[in-house]
């Protein structure tokens, strides 16, 4: 008996010429959505003071945000696996805009709900279709081009506590207004790309005439890939889980242990997350050279001694072990992206959405336990104990080597 799985590969499309204005022009999209998507908790500071939320209440916000786009970007995934929808991409936008606009002017923590779960809408739809975009825009660079797509995401997270230090520091809630600009600019964006998108579609679908190919996986095999799928999800959840504790409550931490202003504590957090964009460019590159499985195992396994220390350290030391551990753990963010599709091939959305959204998720489960946890235990012990998380890592020796992928895949 074999396990029949279709696998569509448009292997044509990624014959032709490399995209690369389209390339840079989705990365800019990712950037713009995801700093918007990233100002919400480096808002924290700001909301905790001026409507007194608790821990609990500012791990509900993260909640709401991150679990309504992991909810959706799987599903929307599979969906426009099957049937792709170009010009959703600037709809999706338009959530994210109206989000915006009520999130500046929301008067109470019911309001800033609404809100996020509109970002986190406007996202959901983004994600999965930004990845097909940048998977046909590739040509024969598609690591560089999950490079430039995934670098733009990360890059927009860095931004936020730069932006929120320079706008939302002085001008407080309202300075969110500022980001309806931000939103504004990546609908027009995309409905450029929504064109392109459509006109490329219908090439592409001449193209896979008489073309479409079934593969024939048996049993053991199927069953070797489902295990390998949660595992690396598994994974992506434990370095999701970290970077939602630094980015949600670091700088609470920071502010308390070395006297900061928010400012200043923002600094040390865009320092993290900077690296951490430098990291995910430089990833595909090493793991193109040394292998997927070898750049996840050095991403996950290097960041440990690093943070188990981190909160342990002088304010000077721990701006440069936040660098070093923001850049060695996003090492693997659009490794782990490439393992997954190639553990499922023919299913772009659906895998981005896995890896990417559904970690957005699990990290707004870890906001939740971890503001839980600070609550009860104090939050400098909660930043100690999320400083292990990365030694979870050592998972990934379990993972079926680069070279098992490609013969299960000949197969």
């Amino acid at each position: 008996m074999v396990q029949r799985a279709e696998a569509v590969r448009p292997q044509q499309m990624s014959k032709g010429k490399t995209a690369y204005k389209i390339l840079f022009i989705i990365g800019m999209c990712h950037l713009l959505n995801d700093s918007i998507q990233a100002v919400i908790p480096a808002m924290f500071p700001i909301l905790e003071k001026s409507m007194g939320l608790s821990f609990t209440q500012l791990g509900i916000i993260a909640f709401a945000l991150n679990i309504v786009s992991s909810i959706l970007q799987p599903v929307i995934g599979m969906v426009t696996d099957k049937r792709p929808m170009p010009y959703a991409l600037p709809l999706a936008l338009a959530f994210t805009f109206v989000g915006v606009l009520m999130l500046a002017a929301a008067p109470n923590f019911e309001m800033i709900i609404l809100s996020v779960i509109l970002i986190g809408l406007g996202s959901a739809g983004f994600h999965p279709q930004g990845s097909r975009v940048a998977y046909m825009g590739a040509g024969q660079r598609r690591g560089l081009a999950q490079s430039i797509y995934q670098v733009g995401g990360n890059s927009g997270q860095a931004l936020a506590p730069l932006i929120t230090a320079l706008i939302l520091v002085p001008f407080g809630q309202k300075g969110a207004f500022f980001f309806s600009i931000v939103a504004a600019a990546a609908v027009g964006l995309l409905v450029y790309i929504a064109r392109w998108y459509s006109l490329k579609l219908g090439e592409e679908q001449r193209q896979a005439k008489g073309k479409r190919t079934v593969q024939k996986r048996s049993r053991k095999v199927v069953k070797s890939v489902r295990i390998s799928l949660i595992l690396i999800l598994f994974l992506i959840f434990a370095r999701s889980w970290y970077i939602a504790g630094m980015t949600n409550f670091y700088s609470f931490f920071a502010i308390d242990k070395y006297g900061l202003t928010i400012s200043e504590a923002q600094m040390f957090l865009f320092a993290f997350l900077v690296a951490g964009a430098v990291g995910t460019f430089f990833g595909g590159p090493l793991a193109d050279r040394f292998g997927k499985k070898n750049i996840i195992l050095l991403s996950m396994l290097g960041t440990l001694p690093v943070t188990v220390v981190l909160p342990f350290v002088s304010a000077a030391a721990a701006f440069f072990l936040l660098i070093l551990s923001g850049f060695i753990l996003m090492l693997s963010f659009s490794v782990t992206v490439v393992y997954a599709q190639e553990l499922v091939p023919g299913k772009i959305g659906t895998m981005a959405g896995l890896t990417v959204g559904l970690a957005f998720g699990m990290g707004a489960v870890g906001s939740v336990g971890l503001g839980y946890l600070a609550d009860i235990i104090g939050l400098p012990n909660t930043i100690i104990l999320t400083g292990f998380l990365p030694f979870l890592g050592i998972l990934t020796m379990f993972l079926p080597s680069d070279d098992t992928l490609e013969s299960w895949n000949r197969q």
